[in-house]
């Protein structure tokens, strides 16, 4: 079972229609399963995978 490791939290924002009716909705953030280097699988957003592995490939 994938741990879940990010602190990221999803937005809120407004839904308007033509009548500018204000409805609350909440975005999700995009998470995946990945590997870490020592084999556990964790739970991660797609934009800290990203970062990770930019990182990775610099050093």
């Amino acid at each position: 079972m994938p741990v879940n490791v990010s602190k990221r939290k999803g937005n809120i924002k407004n839904i308007r229609s033509h009548a500018l009716n204000a409805t609350k909705k909440r975005q999700k953030i995009n998470s995946q399963v990945c590997r870490e280097e020592d084999g556990t699988k964790v739970r991660r957003s797609v934009k800290e995978i990203r970062t990770s592995k930019k990182k990775e490939k610099a050093a």
